[in-house]
């Protein structure tokens, strides 16, 4: 049976990718089909139910620059938020928060039900339609066909997903629920290339079998910040976490059933995190290592559920059991869940343009742990960005590609689509080589004009943005003109010891800002000779973006390149020298022999 509708986009899969890359193109007038194996898991949280972190805090604020739907979700559903690294560095402050889990999802199925355009349908789908290299709708398990001029796979650990606990393994895409079957065999049908990645998640505790008086409080931030720039009249009753930790007794535990473990024993074959290990590789890894921190987080408001956070494990669930209760106010605990491994099917993302979009199969896109990136966050801005190139097409523009000096975003995305990877991909700010400029206070000076493009921002919140910006830039001016002895206040809070809140408590200053502007106000002074640096540097990286590479340019003609470079080049087809710089094995002389000939053909095209 074939529906008789079709649609603008058809979105696979309604995880953190499915969700952003569906609302901003139902948003922006166009007809949408939801396709999800439970409409009852939208933006499921599987692993740990938090929102944000290092380098992922800056993401989600990106994704509500641009009109995005998760940190509203985040901020609506939160139970308790943090500021991380605040002792550090301005680019490092990163925002956390702890979400109800059961909450978030529903907030997220409301905002796909209150969206007119989206159409939410139930079911499996197992095979591509594409003709002539074109995708243009899916076919379901049923057998029922779906037309839509865009397909979007979301398909997170799905996709032959295998769950492994202790030496037992069952076909699941998350605990409780079934794997993809079928569609990872059309997408090898039509010259998509898979490869087997692995993830983990840890025990869930009963939180009224733990000893909570005896470990380490970790309150929220009073007061907390909100992750969107719209949320307005922010208040939470905030819940707090703990911390314990594992010892001595705990790792014997873990040494002695190595063999039980599915990732030691050999029967898992797929790539784990490394940056997320389960605590078997930490305690391998890390043989001299005492301990190691575990911090105990609520699931919700109303369920006793509690994540163990640093111990995602995959062993018997008897070692489980053993191990745990070894830990300091756990020895008496209940697990009401086991941790467990899952291996999934995931398309090495060098396949993709900078738009998401294959190159293979032209109007597919693929977006979240399907391009082998492990993390909400990390799927959300996919989906989002997938969403947007989708909007572009629909409307005839060009793609929309954001620049590594724009966005934590470019920087994922280019990664991935320049470099690959061979383990799960996670976000970290030391991949953004101008962090000073990608700060989590910025986001909106950054990408908010491009949300408001996308009729993504309402022209109210655009307003609010711009009258934000002129607050701070008055502000500074009037610290340009305040003097105090020899220095005006602009120089003065340039001064190591000196903050903008001991000005106003000193009555040098009057308060005009908010909290968050008189953070940014600072930032922006204290580090000015860093951040002129940085975008000095900018300018010298635009250069290279600007020289552009001809999109069907034989770099077999190109004399003087080695083989393998040639390869990489005609794999990757970079769109710019800057570009090509990023492919790891490219050397300097390559890049040199290759900016030669793009000029010497571009003479020979303007010849008369």
């Amino acid at each position: 049976m074939t529906s008789t509708q079709k649609y603008a986009a058809i979105i696979v899969g309604a995880g953190h990718a499915g969700v952003e890359a569906s609302l901003a193109i139902a948003r922006c007038g166009f007809p949408v089909l939801v396709m999800t194996m439970d409409t009852d898991a939208i933006a499921r949280m599987s692993c740990n139910p938090a929102i944000g972190g290092l380098a992922k805090g800056h993401m989600v604020r990106e994704i509500d620059a641009l009109g995005g739907e998760m940190g509203l979700a985040a901020d609506a559903t939160g139970i308790q938020f943090r500021m991380l690294n605040r002792s550090k560095g301005p680019a490092v402050w990163a925002p956390r928060a702890q979400a109800d889990k059961k909450q978030y999802e529903l907030y997220m199925k409301r905002a796909l039900a209150a969206e007119k355009n989206i159409t939410l349908r139930q079911g499996q789908v197992t095979e591509l339609l594409v003709k002539e290299g074109v995708c243009y709708g899916v076919r379901t398990e049923e057998g029922e066909t779906f037309l839509g001029e865009h397909v979007i796979l979301t398909t997170g650990t799905f996709l032959q997903g295998l769950i492994h606990v202790g030496e037992e393994h069952f076909p699941g895409g998350r605990r409780d629920e079934p794997p993809a079957i079928g569609l990872s065999e059309s997408l090898r049908g039509h010259g998509v290339e898979l490869v087997r990645f692995k993830t983990g998640t840890p025990p869930r505790l009963h939180q009224k079998s733990i000893r909570w008086e005896i470990l380490e409080e970790q309150k929220g931030d009073d007061p907390p910040r909100p992750f969107s720039y719209r949320t307005k009249n922010f208040k939470v009753d905030q819940l707090s976490c703990y911390l314990t930790h594992t010892n001595d007794k705990v790792h014997e535990i873990i040494r002695k059933n190595l063999n039980s473990s599915p990732l030691y024993a050999g029967r898992i074959v797929g790539i784990g995190p490394r940056y997320c290990p389960s605590v078997e590789d930490k305690v391998v890894k890390f043989p001299d290592k005492t301990s190691h921190q575990i911090y105990l987080e609520p699931e919700g408001r109303d369920t006793p559920e509690v994540y163990m956070n640093g111990f995602s494990t995959s062993l018997p669930q008897k070692v489980q059991e053993t191990a745990v209760r070894k830990i300091r106010g756990l020895e008496n605990t209940e697990i009401l869940k086991y941790g467990y491994a899952i291996e999934y099917d995931a398309a090495p993302p060098t396949q993709l343009k900078h738009s998401l979009e294959t190159k293979k199969i032209r109007n597919l896109f693929l977006a979240g742990q399907i391009n082998c990136t492990s993390g909400y966050e990390e799927a959300a801005a996919q989906g989002l960005m997938a969403g947007l190139n989708v909007i572009r097409k629909l409307c005839g523009a060009s793609e929309f590609v954001l620049d590594r000096t724009e966005a934590y975003i470019a920087v994922m995305i280019d990664d991935l689509v320049t470099c690959g990877t061979n383990e799960p991909y996670r976000m970290f700010t030391s991949r953004a080589e101008f962090r000073l400029l990608l700060r989590q206070d910025n986001a909106d000076e950054r990408l908010m004009f491009y949300g408001q493009q996308f009729n993504l921002i309402s022209e109210k919140t655009f307003a609010e943005f711009n009258e934000r910006m002129d607050r701070m830039r008055q502000d500074i001016q009037e610290l340009k003109t305040k003097k105090i002895k020899n220095d005006t206040l602009y120089q003065y809070l340039k001064r190591p010891e000196v903050s903008y809140n001991q000005m106003i408590l000193n009555k040098l200053h009057f308060r005009s800002l908010s909290d968050d502007e008189i953070h940014r106000v600072e930032s922006e002074i204290k580090y000015e000779g860093y951040i002129a640096r940085q975008r000095e540097e900018v300018k010298k990286y635009s250069k290279l973006e600007k020289r552009k590479i001809p999109a069907n340019l034989s770099y077999e003609e190109i004399p003087g390149i080695g083989r393998e470079a040639k390869e990489k080049l005609k794999k990757i087809r970079p769109d710019s020298i800057g570009h090509a710089a990023r492919i790891p094995g490219i050397s300097s002389c390559d890049l040199s022999l290759l900016a030669v000939f793009i000029e010497k053909k571009a003479k020979e095209i303007t010849k008369p």
